[in-house]
């Protein structure tokens, strides 16, 4: 089910939101709903990330090379 939410916008970031609705024949909720997952994903890769290079620096791991010999 959708709910609505209401957003302030400086009138700088209306009109380009504006213009990109025009331009990609989409509506505003549209490019924001998309704004959002983007913007949610690379929270999460971001987290992913973090802990994933706290892993391999634990294990000696700070290189393209030093994954390559982990992996070959």
């Amino acid at each position: 089910m959708r709910q609505s939410v209401t957003v302030s916008l400086p009138a700088s970031l209306k009109k380009k939101l504006d213009q990109a609705t025009k331009q990609g024949h989409v509506n505003r909720s549209d490019i924001v709903r998309e704004a959002l997952r983007q913007y949610f994903a690379l929270q999460e890769f971001r987290s992913i990330r973090s802990k994933a290079l706290a892993e391999a620096e634990a294990r000696g791991i700070f290189t393209d090379e030093d994954v390559f010999k982990e992996v070959s």
